[in-house]
C-alpha cells in the first residue's frame, strides 16, 4: 500500500527557460546556476520548500516542491520567492528566467545542448533514439501536477477522472502560440509538437490521452509491456526500459504511488500556475466523488473521442467547440455542444460551491483573467495583434516578439499577470 491516500498531498513542478537578459536568446547555463547556488556541481538544489533541478536541456531549469504538500495555499508564494532567488543568481550571468510553454524563436536544431553531467547516459540514449533537437524535446516548458493514490481502487478512480479533464486543459492553460518566429496556428503548439516527438515509436506517447486502464496489472499489460517491447531493439542496454519512458499526458508512477499530469503549459507567474492547479484538483475531486457522473460511466469514454477534444483545444484553446453530448454529461452539462470556455466556467462555478476551501476559486483573480480575457496564449496573440501581427506562417518582426516576451519576464520576476493593470503601470 502506498503512503498517501487520494488528494492527501500534492506535488507541483514548474519549468522555465534561461535566456539572455538583453536579447532573450536561450542560455544553456543551468549547470552554472545550480553550481553557483549549491557551491558545487549538482543537478538538485534545495531552496527551502522549493527544489531547483535540471532535466535534459541545459537552458531549462525546473522548480518543484521539495516534499509533497498537504495544501497548495501559500505554495505560489514559495515558488515566487525561489524565482526571485534564481533570477538574482542568473543576473550575475546577464540572464533571466522566461516563462510560457515555448521560446518564441529558439532554433532547437542549432541551439540545444544536453545536460552533460549525472543522468547524461539517459539523455544521450533518448537523443540517440529520438533525436532531441526538435521543438518537441528541446523547446517546451510545463507545469506537472502529481497526485497520490494508495491502492488499485484509488488509482482506477483517479485515472478515470484525469482522462476526462486532460483534453480540456490546453483550453485553460495554453501559452505557446509562437515558435520559429511565427504564429503557429495553434494556441498550444508545445503539446502539438510534443505529441509527435516520439513518432518513431508510437507506443511511447500513445494518443497523449491515456488508455482506459484502471488497475496496476492492466497498466503493465496494456501500456508498459508493449512500450518496453517496442523500444528494446533501439535500446539494447535497457537504459530506457523504465516507467519514465512513458510520455502520455498523464503517467502512472506505481513506484511512487502517484499520477503525474504533464499537459499544462507554464504560465506567466507561479500564482497563475497554482490557481490552475487548484481548479484542476477541485474538479478531479468532484469527479472521483461522482458529483456529475458515476466512476463506471467515466471509465467508459473511449480514448479516441477524448483525443478528438484534446486536439481541438490544442488548436483553438478556449474557443474550441466540444460536440460530444456523452462527454459533456460527465460534467453535468446537458446539450449537444459547448465551447471549452463554457465548460471551464461551468466547472469553476460548480466546484466553488463544494466547500469553503474551493470557494476561493470563484474570486481568484488569475482564473478570472483567464476566463474573461482568455488563456495566456490568447493574450500573447492579442498583444502582438496590437502591433500588426502578420498571419499564420509569416515571420513576426523581431521587435514585436521581443517587446511582448520582455514583458513576460517582468511578469515572472514580479508575480504580475500578463494583461493586468499592474503590468502596464510598471
Amino acid at each position: 500500500m502506498n503512503p498517501y491516500r487520494l488528494f492527501e498531498v500534492f506535488g507541483i513542478e514548474l519549468e522555465y527557460m534561461i535566456v539572455d537578459r538583453a536579447t532573450l536568446n536561450v542560455r544553456p547555463i543551468a549547470d552554472k546556476l545550480l553550481t553557483r547556488a549549491a557551491g558545487e556541481l549538482t543537478s538538485d538544489f534545495e531552496d527551502g520548500p522549493i527544489t531547483w533541478s535540471n532535466e535534459l536541456a541545459l537552458h531549462v531549469i525546473e522548480l518543484k516542491t521539495t516534499e509533497p504538500v498537504r495544501s497548495l495555499l501559500g505554495v505560489g508564494e514559495q515558488f515566487q520567492a525561489s524565482v526571485k532567488n534564481l533570477n538574482r543568481i542568473a543576473a550575475e550571468y546577464d540572464a533571466v528566467l522566461l516563462p510560457t510553454g515555448m521560446h518564441p524563436w529558439m532554433n532547437p536544431f542549432q541551439e540545444l545542448q544536453l545536460w552533460p553531467h549525472d543522468s547524461a547516459a539517459i539523455y544521450e540514449a533518448f537523443n540517440r533514439v529520438f533525436d532531441c533537437r526538435g521543438h518537441g524535446w528541446a523547446n517546451l516548458q510545463s507545469m506537472h501536477i502529481n497526485l497520490p493514490f494508495a491502492n488499485d481502487d484509488e488509482f482506477g478512480r483517479l485515472h478515470a477522472a484525469i482522462r476526462l479533464v486532460l483534453p480540456l486543459l490546453p483550453g485553460l492553460a495554453c501559452s505557446s502560440p509562437i515558435a520559429d518566429g511565427r504564429s503557429t496556428g495553434f494556441l498550444d503548439y508545445r503539446m502539438e509538437v510534443y505529441r509527435h516527438n516520439s513518432a518513431k515509436i508510437p507506443q511511447v506517447a500513445g494518443q497523449i490521452v491515456p488508455e482506459p486502464v484502471f488497475s496496476e496489472a492492466a497498466y503493465h499489460e496494456q501500456i508498459f509491456q508493449p512500450l518496453f517491447r517496442a523500444i528494446a531493439p533501439h535500446d539494447p542496454e535497457g537504459i530506457l526500459q523504465k516507467p519514465f519512458l512513458n510520455a502520455r499526458g498523464a503517467i502512472a508512477r506505481f513506484d511512487r504511488g502517484s499520477i503525474e499530469i504533464r499537459v499544462i503549459d507554464t504560465q506567466e507567474h507561479p500564482a497563475a500556475d497554482l490557481a490552475i492547479a487548484q481548479l484542476v484538483i477541485a474538479i478531479l475531486q468532484a469527479l472521483v466523488a461522482e458529483q456529475w457522473s458515476s466512476v463506471a460511466d467515466q471509465q467508459q469514454l473511449a480514448t479516441e473521442s477524448l483525443s478528438d477534444v484534446f486536439r481541438s483545444t490544442l488548436r483553438d484553446g478556449e474557443q474550441a467547440i466540444v460536440a460530444n453530448p456523452k462527454y459533456l454529461q460527465q460534467f453535468g452539462l446537458e446539450g449537444a455542444s459547448a465551447t471549452v470556455q463554457e465548460i471551464w466556467r461551468h466547472l469553476r462555478q460548480q466546484v466553488s460551491a463544494r466547500s469553503a476551501t474551493d470557494a476561493s476559486l470563484a474570486q481568484d483573480p488569475n482564473l478570472q483573467l483567464i476566463l474573461e480575457q482568455g488563456p495566456l496564449a490568447r493574450r500573447i496573440l492579442a498583444a502582438m495583434n496590437a502591433r500588426e501581427l502578420p498571419g499564420p506562417s509569416l515571420p513576426i518582426p523581431n521587435q514585436v516578439m521581443a517587446d511582448v516576451y520582455q514583458q513576460l519576464t517582468t511578469c515572472l520576476g514580479h508575480g504580475v499577470s500578463f494583461g493586468s493593470p499592474a503590468l502596464t503601470s510598471r
